[in-house]
């Protein structure tokens, strides 16, 4: 475990469920909350100026929304991660969020402690999906899935993508698994397009959903 415990920005436009959660992470030595805002503008300004490790971000606010803001977060280059906390649990709020670059979608029905275990698992660059939700996006996958295409063919990728894929499959952030295998996070990002191409698949968490599937993830 690093000695400097791992930053957090909440974005919540409530003042009750920013205190609450601020209270929870307060008890743990290695997670600090570090700055709050309650709009999304006020959040991403913040997020410029405190480079946090972690942003606990809320999908529905007034004014700009979770999913246009976690845009603009990403146009900008912030490199934290970005973790959607929500009530909603629709299969179109999901897969948009985790499209457009999330690293993680909780659930604020979810018990305190496993929200905290979850929190601890994205500070280390794991990505954090709620239990409840792993099946919606396995099944939103298959359904999906064009007719025409053919299954995703592991045998077609080359040894690293192989390593890419199960690291990606794991979890891990393209900056985490350039640090696994030495190897910089532009290598990374150009690998994993190439193996979207082969696989025929559409973004990192399909690939995720589908080597999980076939259990590649532990080869």
């Amino acid at each position: 475990m690093s000695e400097t415990p791992a930053s957090i920005l909440l974005i919540d436009d409530h003042p009750l469920l920013r205190q609450g959660i601020k209270q929870l992470i307060g008890m743990e030595d290695d997670m600090d909350v570090i700055g709050e805002a309650s709009n999304a503008a006020d959040g991403i300004q913040l997020a410029s100026e405190l480079d946090p490790d972690l942003i606990l971000m809320d999908l529905n606010m007034p004014e700009m929304d979770g999913i246009e803001a976690l845009k603009r977060l990403r146009e900008q280059n912030i490199s934290s991660r970005i973790v959607m906390f929500t009530v909603s649990d629709q299969e179109d709020d999901v897969v948009a969020a985790l499209r457009a670059g999330a690293d993680g979608y909780l659930l604020k029905d979810m018990e305190p402690e496993d929200m905290i275990t979850q929190l601890h698992q994205a500070a280390v660059g794991k990505m954090v999906i709620s239990d409840r939700l792993t099946t919606l996006l396995a099944e939103a996958l298959r359904s999906n899935k064009p007719q025409q295409t053919s299954r995703p063919d592991f045998d077609s990728l080359t040894p690293r993508e192989k390593d890419i894929l199960r690291l990606i499959a794991e979890g891990l952030s393209n900056k985490m698994i350039g640090r696994k295998l030495d190897i910089s996070d532009g290598t990374v990002k150009v690998h994993v397009k190439h193996l979207l191409k082969k696989l025929n698949l559409r973004s990192r968490v399909e690939v995720a959903v589908w080597a999980v599937e076939e259990g590649l993830h532990k080869g």
